[in-house]
């Protein structure tokens, strides 16, 4: 391994292992910004450095700390200083991953976390707030907060004859490119991650830094043009991804312009045998098809009053002859599709139908760690169990309807589209995936761009589109009571944006394929959550996708503590091209190792490129006999 710094400017150097490390010199002492996985202290004697006095932290992503235990084994008396906002982060960072999640857990989107903390605590020394200054020797800094990548990231501008060089974390990496989006997902689809990005990249903008010194990539020269271009780039970005139709403004006048009202209260009529329900700031999920045998079929059920619901039933008993309910069919993962789908279980006897694809993080949420699982709403129902699956394609005879279960990711590529000949109109059960108003054509449709929903484009939006297109339904039928009626003309905007989206990722991917950028997941434990028993090892697999039209050879190193095991800890994953490999592992828990929440890290090289811990698992360790 080369252990020389690469002298950069006049006394800074760097090191670059999982991110860039930038030595500040000063006699024979120096001050570290961000510290990697702690090799740069291997080379320091190189240059004459017998001391590092701080390591300044621009944010708590594992890539930027995870060699503290290595700096306070060879130099004890060293400062580690961070921004105040991502304390917690660093010092608590177990209580970022939970086993059981809620919707509104802190630095979550629904319950999936955008934060990635260490595997161990860190307790700062030091930390900053918004624009402190740091003086080391003859250095002052000015610390400014950039947020974006991460909630609390900072700059550290070391100011020089009257200007500022920056050290810049990962606001923005050179050829005005994002280091990854999926870190800057913040909320579900409104992109404040990246209004928090764009406004960083202004503030840095407003000091004129001579020079960036990123986290990731080559330093940038003359950022000027770059920062302004990078901010060109997050506006379209942020443009594609918000939603494509009216939502909080005039939406509600737009959710269903076709249905009737019944005698039953709050009961509307799509059309002969199709029913759904419509009320005041009323979103739930529901689509009832009545067959002329009296037995329905349910299309989602979630978000009611089941008192409510069950009232309405038996309204519909006595008023269209309903003699009970065969099924619900679940159209896509989420939680709030099937928080009602037990009680149409219990109280009706519906079977619970979806797509084999579907059926994973329903029946085994806690396998995955995507937004809005079931298991993350409170409702005290951890998951559902399927009762018939359907391959892609497959159809079935219910009644007097044929009906198609098909693959549709769109929203996420957990999910399906349902069609069929309904009262002479081809109709389609589509989830979340499109809304608005077909008869304005500046709208698309589109619903929020989630990347915590699992995939990317190429397995959602850009698939419902071409999908959708080759479909041609008379009627769309989507998720929180949407009717969509000649929907021709917004299935082809909706392609248009999705391509148009990808277009903006691909703008800012510093990765040769954007998937990279994108998903956070293409390297992930199955399962995600895992209980194991002091006494008994456990096995899990972890599952890498190769998003490249070549082979792609990967190395990972996996990271425990607190007397965890992992065999193999350090192994090789040839994935060919556009493929998934499995590894399976095996992990224990040693005899003397305490109870409680263990962050595992795998440290993921791909050929030949580290990228660092950027993914991970949750492993509760139990100790039985004590509990017993």
């Amino acid at each position: 391994m080369d252990t020389t710094l690469e002298p950069i400017l006049p006394g800074i150097y760097l090191w670059t292992d999982t991110c860039n490390v930038y030595v500040v010199k000063e006699g024979d002492s120096s001050i570290l910004v961000d510290l990697g996985d702690g090799s740069v202290l291997d080379a320091l004697s190189g240059v004459g450095i017998s001391a590092v006095e701080w390591v300044l932290l621009t944010h708590h992503h594992r890539e930027q700390c995870g060699g503290v235990g290595r700096l306070r084994a060879r130099f004890p008396d060293a400062g580690i200083a961070a921004p105040e906002a991502e304390r917690s982060l660093l010092e608590d960072p177990a209580s970022f991953r939970k086993m059981r999640r809620t919707l509104g857990d802190k630095f979550s989107v629904y319950g999936s976390s955008y934060v990635r903390p260490p595997v161990d605590p860190i307790a700062p020394d030091r930390t900053f707030s918004d624009m402190d200054e740091f003086t080391w020797r003859s250095r002052r800094f000015v610390c400014v907060r950039t947020g974006g990548n991460s909630p609390g990231s900072m700059s550290y501008l070391l100011m020089r004859d009257g200007g500022f060089r920056a050290f810049s974390g990962d606001v923005m990496l050179d050829g005005g490119r994002m280091h990854t989006w999926y870190d800057s997902e913040w909320d579900y689809g409104f992109g404040s991650g990246i209004v928090a990005l764009y406004n960083s990249a202004v503030l840095l903008s407003s000091y004129q830094p001579e020079v960036l010194l990123p986290s990731h990539g080559p330093i940038i020269e003359e950022p000027a043009g770059q920062l302004s271009e990078y901010r060109r780039k997050l506006e379209t970005l942020h443009r594609r991804l918000t939603r494509g139709y009216q939502q909080g403004t005039f939406g509600y006048g737009d959710q269903d312009p076709v249905s009737s009202p019944t005698g039953i209260p709050h009961l509307f009529r799509v059309s002969e045998h199709l029913f759904k329900f419509k009320g005041p700031d009323f979103w739930p999920n529901f689509h009832l098809l009545l067959s002329d045998s009296g037995r329905a079929l349910v299309v989602d059920c979630g978000l009611f009053d089941e008192a409510f619901l069950s009232r309405t039933l038996e309204a519909m008993r006595a008023e269209y002859g309903i003699e009970g309910i065969d099924a619900v069919v679940i159209t896509h993962m989420h939680g709030d599709h099937c928080l009602n789908v037990p009680f149409l279980k219990e109280t009706y006897g519906a079977e619970v139908w979806t797509l084999d694809r579907v059926a994973g993080p329903i029946e085994h949420p806690d396998r995955y760690d995507y937004a809005a699982q079931i298991c993350a709403y409170g409702s005290g129902i951890e998951s559902i169990a399927i009762d018939r699956t359907f391959r892609d394609g497959e159809t079935v005879r219910w009644h007097e309807y044929e009906l198609r279960f098909d693959w549709m990711p769109g929203q996420t590529p957990f999910a399906l589209c349902l069609s069929g000949r309904i009262d002479s109109r081809l109709a389609a059960f589509t989830g979340d995936n499109i809304f608005g108003s077909s008869s304005d054509p500046g709208q698309d449709g589109h619903e929020g761009v989630i990347a915590h929903n699992g995939g990317a484009l190429e397995e959602g939006y850009l698939y419902a589109a071409a999908y959708l297109a080759e479909l041609a339904p008379d009627l769309i039928l989507g998720g929180h009571s949407w009717v969509i009626p000649e929907p021709g003309g917004m299935i082809a905007r909706f392609g248009t944006a999705a391509r148009a989206l990808r277009a903006a990722y691909e703008d800012l991917s510093d990765e040769p394929d954007y998937r990279y950028l994108f998903d956070p997941y293409w390297v992930r434990a199955e399962p995600y959550r895992l209980d194991l028993d002091l006494s008994i090892p456990s096995r899990f697999e972890l599952v890498v996708r190769n998003y490249l039209d070549r082979d792609a050879e990967h190395r990972i190193s996996v990271h425990v503590s607190g007397g965890l095991h992992v065999e193999p800890a350090v192994f090789g994953v040839p994935v060919p091209p556009g493929g998934t490999a499995r590894v399976p592992l095996e992990i224990s828990a040693a005899a003397g190792a305490a109870p409680g929440i263990r962050i595992v890290a795998f440290d993921v090289s791909r050929d030949g490129k580290r990228y660092g811990e950027l993914f991970d698992m949750i492993v509760n360790v139990r100790d039985d006999v004590r509990r017993a």
